[in-house]
């Protein structure tokens, strides 16, 4: 066995992955009409057709339901904003309970505070990170207006399972289908089974317009609150006269003419990008199975993976090294690897003080857990000990680099026993 890079060896990987770059002549001729047409934007915010959005957001939302199969797509300028304007299509009103996990991006938790309303932490499961139902069902009070689930890394949770809880109490099931723009379970598309899904179009993402979102759903009355909230809502009110749309504050969601256009492109191509990194996952998964200590990431029955992110669930003790040393030897072999996601979102100062809205804890003087009290195990122990991610969607996948980073990780492994030995003569000096 070679050296290890850490120790001074040559690294598997010399140079660093190539950036993925989805961008080219197809989207230059779309953005090129558009400056062409000298229409950056078609909405306007009082009654009228133009309130609906200019003719390439009326094509690319159009084209977005077709392609899932809804009966209406709402763009909006980022998936936040769609979580927002999901939170209020929903009628969610100050201290409504939403459940929802704790490892996820922020945003998720936000939303519900922008209207008052409480998040409510839920554990997560162990093997593809999605709203455990058993915990979300123990978290469910009279109070409770929502479920927000998150597809994380690009698999769905149990999002059938979700649904039928949701019905049974009469409730909503919302999608933060950021990360899983292809993803299904039982054959149909993640984003589509809640009451609303929330895709993202950041530039980071599977398919991007820079920044960008898109609201999904099949109820008429969501679809039209969704729409209003996008823009400026008070106005349309007096227009549309439909009575339980009066008095809605509205915001300023919309989606540019350009990200449109650019969104036409990319949806037309979403196979092509989500089957490169779902290929790569694949042959690197394929190449590191039987290590000891490192579980590769789980598909679940009937379920399609989009990888997002690659998670694999490290042990340290059966590797013999902390899942930090391990980390950091991989990334001096070449693999751009990192630990942990995001620490659980009921540790943000926002819970923790209390200081979301105002100067006297507005939502949370309605009625909210002690969250420095709340724990949510398996969450925790991803985060703290486990989870050892690598961000496909940052790099040119091949199979060539995929074989690279599963021989580096062989690397690394192998010579866990020299790293172990490394850190006893540290801590005994």
């Amino acid at each position: 066995m070679s050296k290890l890079a850490i120790l001074g060896g040559s690294p598997v990987i010399a140079a660093p992955p190539p950036p993925y770059r989805s961008m080219g002549p197809k989207e230059a001729a779309a953005v090129a009409e558009v400056i062409a047409s000298d229409c950056l934007s078609g909405f306007y915010g009082s009654p009228g057709d133009e309130y609906w959005g200019g003719p390439k957001v009326q094509a690319f939302e159009a084209a977005w339901r077709q392609r899932y199969g809804v009966a209406h797509a709402v763009s909006v300028n980022s998936a936040t904003s769609g979580l927002f304007a999901a939170m209020g299509a929903i009628g969610l009103s100050p201290g409504d309970e939403v459940i929802l996990p704790a490892w996820t991006m922020s945003a998720t938790a936000m939303a519900p505070l922008v209207y008052g309303g409480i998040p409510i932490f839920a554990d997560i499961e162990a093997e593809t990170f999605g709203l455990d139902p058993a915990a979300v069902a123990a978290a469910v009070t009279p109070r409770t207006r929502a479920i927000l689930a998150v597809n994380l890394f690009g698999h769905p949770a149990r999002l059938a399972e979700l649904r039928a809880l949701a019905d049974s109490h009469g409730i909503y099931l919302v999608e933060d289908n950021a990360q899983a723009p292809l993803g299904a379970e039982g054959g149909r598309p993640a984003g589509s089974i809640g009451h609303i899904g929330v895709f993202s179009l950041n530039y980071h993402k599977h398919i991007h317009t820079g920044e960008g979102g898109v609201c999904t759903t099949d109820d008429p009355r969501l679809a039209t609150r969704l729409q209003m909230i996008r823009n400026h809502a008070e106005n349309a009110t007096t227009w549309l006269e439909i009575d339980d749309l009066t008095n809605m504050v509205g915001f300023n969601y919309r989606m540019g003419e350009l990200s449109a256009a650019i969104g036409l492109v990319q949806l037309a191509d979403v196979d092509r990008h989500v089957e490169a990194r779902e290929a790569f996952a694949r042959r690197f998964t394929d190449g590191m199975r039987n290590l000891a200590g490192l579980r590769t990431p789980t598909v679940r029955d009937g379920c399609r993976h989009n990888y997002y992110c690659w998670c694999a669930t490290y042990d340290a003790g059966a590797v013999g090294i902390p899942r930090d040393v391990f980390r950091d030897a991989l990334i001096a072999e070449g693999v751009p690897c990192f630990t942990g996601y995001v620490p659980p979102l009921y540790r943000l100062p926002v819970f923790q003080r209390r200081i979301a809205m105002g100067r006297d804890g507005f939502p949370f003087t309605l009625g909210a857990p002690d969250y420095k009290t709340v724990r949510c195990p398996v969450t925790e122990r991803m985060h703290e000990q486990q989870a050892l991610l690598v961000e496909i969607c940052a790099f040119t996948p091949s199979d060539e680099l995929a074989d690279r980073f599963a021989e580096a990780v062989h690397k690394v492994h192998a010579g866990a026993w020299e790293l172990r030995a490394m850190s006893k003569t540290k801590a005994a000096s």
